[in-house]
């Protein structure tokens, strides 16, 4: 029988294979007490166990830097430095000490006490850093106790798709793409270590899935779908056609992906419509280049704060803005400015408890309240406008105040680089992202004070529907065509529009070719996506008439359900495109 998961995508594409259930997780420890004469004894083995473990993180850390690259290789840096903590050592030795308990007994009961203190939080960031104790303690404990490597992935068959209750950044760096195809997990977030590694391995992963672990069977047939957050157990003859018709469709794409992107993307009534690229990394500026990227529309800053025990340095940021700017000398590069909080905290941050925190403490508001954090990247971001079309964009933001605040401290921080004789572009612009239903009610004042608006429909549709994107069991609610998104949509273009300032779009709305074709009809020719889906919309674009989707969002603005409106659209884009393709998690962008 068919069974049907929805979580989280984590990392782009399709897999299909064989079931591999990942047996990884906490050994058992005996209870082991010693005599006082073998404290020291016990004590020398938990430090050479230390020893090990960050030998081969250092190891590890170096032969990531050589596959991934320098970005990637720093994942690796929370955990060495948690071998040296004081909490963990000290800790420990007391345990060893005063209780008189063995080695790995001591080091357990410690690292449960550290876990404990910090599941109080439910901070996605914070379970991320808990992934990582987890594997950190692992390691160790196989180590103390004797036991083989649970690293070592050496007999796993080719062609599986891994199901575990979570991974590990350094149980990503022995996987083999050529043997491993997917992966699916109970719990993680997209912003965890071993995501982001999976990503920059390019493979499809899957996370949140709640039961997968107890629901999957050693051996079963399953397509994994990165994209969408679905993974098929045992699926039918007409699932696997589905899937494989759209993985033959990327393949073509990517076999062609020169040929895609020197394409000129015009309607076929010659609307031109700018596609740029969503990045979370500098390294894949690359990459979206190649699949047809003429700018960036989002390049996500929190790389460069996650898992760090302090905040990142001026030069190190110029660097990396930099890097962005020169590889799109003739386009675009918006920055978004730190979007901390929510579920993305650095250790560095005192994190307040706070029971919503995605309506907390976060964004501009945590960047306006850390002044040092905050002008250090303005200054940053300051220096790599003298080496292109940089852009700065405020995440979050809800009223002008916001806005007004950062102009001043650019302001100062302006004088300061002019009197230190440092290079900038006098020019910039600055802009914001509209994510709240206060941004687009209020947008024709944000208007007065920005040089752009980007719609980030992602928060956009979750505050506007009150609806948790991140909740699998309320997916069917989060749906980015009810009427009242759309409507705002429209309201957010039209006042861009009689400001005279470009409006764009960089949530996932745009990298879906029915919400493209809805963004179109709207008069928003602007879009920003993560670049593996850059070809398929440039495609649809090629196939589409503008006039056609003008003509659908009017009929669509007059819907008064999210099943009409999405019915609007359907009639509006006819045979152009396969919808069926792509409708994914959003249960309505083909109507049944």
């Amino acid at each position: 029988m068919t069974v049907v998961l929805d979580g989280s995508p984590a990392a782009e594409g399709i897999a299909a294979g064989k079931i591999f259930r990942l047996q990884w997780g906490m050994p058992i420890v005996p209870h082991v007490t010693i005599a006082e004469s073998q404290v020291e004894a016990e004590v020398e083995r938990f430090h050479a166990a230390r020893s090990w473990a960050k030998a081969r993180l250092l190891e590890l850390k170096r032969s990531t830097e050589v596959r991934l690259g320098a970005v990637e290789a720093r994942i690796f840096e929370p955990q060495i430095l948690m071998l040296d903590d004081i909490e963990v050592v000290d800790g420990t030795l007391r345990y060893i000490g005063e209780n008189r308990l063995s080695a790995e007994r001591a080091f357990e009961w410690r690292m449960l006490e550290l876990q404990a203190l910090w599941s109080r939080t439910s901070h996605p960031m914070v379970l991320d850093r808990l992934n990582d104790l987890q594997d950190l303690v692992v390691r160790v404990l196989h180590r103390l106790l004797g036991h083989h490597d649970p690293t070592d992935l050496a007999t796993l068959e080719e062609g599986v798709i891994i199901v575990a209750p979570d991974m590990t950044p350094s149980l990503m760096m022995h996987l083999d793409p050529r043997t491993v195809l997917g992966i699916a997990t109970d719990h993680g977030t997209r912003t965890a270590h071993w995501a982001i590694l999976a990503r920059s391995l390019e493979l499809p992963a899957v996370v949140g899935l709640g039961d997968v672990t107890s629901r999957a069977k050693e051996g079963q047939e399953a397509i994994l779908d990165g994209r969408i957050g679905r993974i098929v157990l045992d699926p039918s003859p007409e699932e696997r056609e589905s899937f494989s018709s759209r993985q033959r469709r990327i393949d073509l794409w990517e076999e062609d992906i020169a040929h895609i992107a020197a394409l000129e993307s015009v309607t076929a009534d010659g609307q031109y419509v700018e596609l740029r690229a969503n990045l979370d990394l500098p390294e894949e500026a690359e990459e979206a280049q190649r699949h047809g990227a003429v700018g960036v529309g989002l390049f996500r800053t929190e790389f460069l704060v996650v898992g760090r025990n302090t905040m990142p340095g001026e030069e190190e940021q110029y660097q990396a803005y930099r890097s962005v700017a020169e590889a799109f000398p003739s386009g675009a590069v918006f920055v978004r400015t730190f979007d901390l909080g929510g579920d993305k905290f650095p250790m560095f941050l005192h994190m307040p408890k706070e029971e919503n925190p995605f309506l907390g403490w976060r964004a501009i508001r945590v960047c306006l309240d850390q002044p040092d954090l905050f002008r250090t990247q303005l200054r940053a971001l300051l220096r790599a406008t003298a080496h292109g079309d940089m852009r700065l964009m405020l995440p979050l933001v809800n009223d002008v105040d916001e806005v007004r605040r950062v102009r001043a401290l650019l302001g100062e921080e302006c004088e300061r680089l002019s009197e230190q004789g440092i290079p900038f572009n006098p020019g910039y612009k600055l802009g914001v992202m509209i994510e709240t239903p206060a941004a687009a009610l209020d947008a024709a004042e944000l208007a007065r004070y920005c040089d752009f608006f980007s719609i980030g429909t992602n928060d956009l549709i979750q505050y506007t529907l009150a609806v948790d994107r991140t909740n699998t069991r309320l997916s069917k609610l989060y749906n980015p065509f009810h009427p009242a998104v759309v409507r705002q949509i429209h309201q957010v273009a039209r006042v861009g529009r009689a400001a005279g300032i470009e409006v764009s779009v960089c949530g996932e709305m745009a990298s879906h070719p029915l919400g493209a074709f809805l963004l179109f009809g709207l008069d928003i020719t602007v879009l920003s996506m993560g670049w593996p889906s850059l070809p398929e919309i440039k495609k649809m674009v090629r196939d589409i008439r503008i006039e056609d989707a003008r003509r659908a969002a009017r009929k669509a603005l007059a819907a008064d359900t999210s099943r009409d409106v999405t019915a609007r659209l359907m009639e509006g884009i006819g045979s152009s495109v396969d919808m069926k393709a792509f409708s994914g998690r959003w249960s309505l962008s083909v109507p049944q």
